[in-house]
């Protein structure tokens, strides 16, 4: 386990530094990168090896896209860690997952205090082993102020649970005389969600090749850019997520609108839209354009 779990002393390369500034140079950064981290177990199966081997081998993965985000200057990275679904799976296995969690957010404190990087978590982390919780919220507490990256781990989480609990959350405002129905819009259910003080993610990178979101980030993901790569979790390092960053700079995200309508968009009076439409494509000119200026 310390094979791959110890985090070795740690110096960003010129060669890297030089990488990541033609990045920067060559067209607006994702705010916020979601990833699916799959294939551990493949991964190991494959080297002949326990399952375990591959979750360990995992951590050292996170490490390198958590430092190379932070030093690209991706905003908010969240990751999914352990859905609700796989609390079916062996008792063994899951009870090994908790124990390699607590033991990678000991040993990774310092840097993420060293280097502002600030933790969060989604999901029903109420769920999670004592022990887990309390290194969970230890850590949480303490990086609270960082300014840095925004590293989220999703924990005993689902898209459809968060928005079954956001929808119980508006229900009970209708009830008490709060809100009305009429009043009950995107924003309202944005709020409502795990993800509140998130931004909607960017760019979507799932790892092993598989073609679906496996319940992640539903409502979140509507407009992201999906990036699928067949590389499995623990073979994934920092120039996996520069290709998919170069990829994303490529893409033109139109929100349902025109390439022209992009191009010529400076207000939104020029495109007709239903009144109640109008403020949301006034939220996405107004991104785009303030991106633009960065």
């Amino acid at each position: 386990m310390r094979k791959f779990l110890g985090p070795e002393p740690y110096q960003q390369s010129e060669d890297d530094k030089r990488v990541q500034q033609e990045l920067r140079s060559l067209g607006k950064l994702p705010k916020h990168i979601a990833v699916i981290m799959d294939g551990n177990g493949r991964w190991a199966e494959e080297r002949g090896l326990p399952r375990a081997a591959g979750h360990q081998a995992g951590i050292a993965s996170l490490r390198d896209v958590t430092r190379s985000s932070r030093e690209l200057g991706i905003d908010f990275l969240t990751v999914y860690a352990f859905s609700t679904e796989n609390w079916r799976r062996p008792q063994r296995e899951v009870s090994m997952l908790f124990r390699l969690l607590v033991k990678m957010l000991r040993e990774e404190l310092q840097e993420m205090l060293q280097n502002g990087v600030r933790l969060k978590t989604i999901g029903q982390t109420s769920l999670l082993p004592k022990l887990v919780q309390q290194e969970l919220s230890s850590a949480i507490e303490r990086t609270a102020n960082n300014k840095g990256l925004t590293l989220t781990l999703a924990l005993s989480y689902s898209g459809r649970w968060d928005l079954v609990r956001a929808m119980q959350s508006i229900a009970l405002e209708v009830r008490s005389g709060k809100i009305s129905p009429e009043d009950i819009s995107e924003e309202t259910i944005h709020q409502a969600l795990t993800t509140n003080d998130l931004p909607d993610p960017d760019l979507l990178i799932r790892t092993s090749g598989e073609l679906r979101l496996s319940n992640f980030l539903l409502w979140e993901l509507a407009y992201s850019e999906l990036h699928i790569t067949k590389t499995l979790w623990p073979d994934f390092r920092r120039e996996h997520l520069y290709e998919a960053v170069r990829e994303y700079q490529k893409r033109e995200r139109r929100f349902g609108l025109t390439g022209a309508q992009l191009k010529n968009a400076h207000t939104s009076s020029d495109i007709e839209l239903p009144p109640e439409q109008k403020s949301y494509v006034d939220k996405v000119i107004s991104a785009i354009t303030r991106g633009g200026k960065k």
